[in-house]
């Protein structure tokens, strides 16, 4: 899977976080139609709320550094790579086989090391202590799943952080930690940045 996602990616800067490098695709849309997946391909774009809770991470290195850290649904792994540059001890999680492959380039490429782990953890309780995730309310399904999972990593003492673009199912009465304008691609977001905040419970 590694030669598919080299195949289709091209190794570029993050807007938000341009000390890391990360195989994006040149044609995000174009890509989603050449799968055929009903889900966007996660693991080829640096998303709003990725990007914005990388440079969070980045900036205050102390939340992670020598910390259990978990970036649930990592996507592309861009959340967990800033993590491991700030020194935490990382595993990153998704469903997806292909994020798997793709995080582990990624990582290889600015040159840390982490944990990938695949498949569904949204039934069980991680052993973390921070735990990161990215633009993951995206749609309902998930966000009924994702937010009694952080909410009860919360209430077991983890430091939990989410990085939202305003998606329509973010959970009211979240405490907001930082927020930052994200360039993004017209064709994807219609608009080309947007505001995008770091969450806390």
């Amino acid at each position: 899977m590694q030669d598919f996602v080299l195949s289709v990616t091209s190794a570029r800067p993050v807007p938000l976080t341009p000390e890391i490098v990360l195989r994006t695709a040149d044609d995000i849309v174009a890509l989603w139609e050449r799968t055929g997946s009903p889900e966007p391909p996660f693991w080829a774009f640096p998303w709003a709320g990725g990007q914005a809770l990388a440079r969070h991470v980045l900036d205050h290195p102390h939340l992670v550094a020598g910390r259990r850290v978990l970036d649930l649904a990592s996507g592309s792994g861009l959340v967990a790579v800033a993590a491991a540059r700030a020194g935490g001890i990382v595993t990153a999680n998704d469903v997806d086989p292909v994020a798997a492959a793709a995080i582990a380039l990624n990582a290889r490429a600015n040159d840390v090391t982490l944990t990938i782990t695949p498949g569904d953890l949204l039934d069980t309780e991680p052993d973390t202590d921070v735990l990161l995730a990215g633009d993951v309310f995206y749609d309902r399904d998930m966000a009924a799943r994702v937010e009694p999972f952080l909410l009860a990593a919360h209430r077991r003492g983890t430091l939990v952080l989410v990085g939202d673009p305003h998606r329509t199912f973010m959970p009211e009465n979240w405490t907001r930690v930082d927020a930052f304008g994200v360039p993004v691609p017209a064709d994807l977001e219609g608009v080309t940045v947007r505001t995008t905040t770091v969450w806390r419970p």
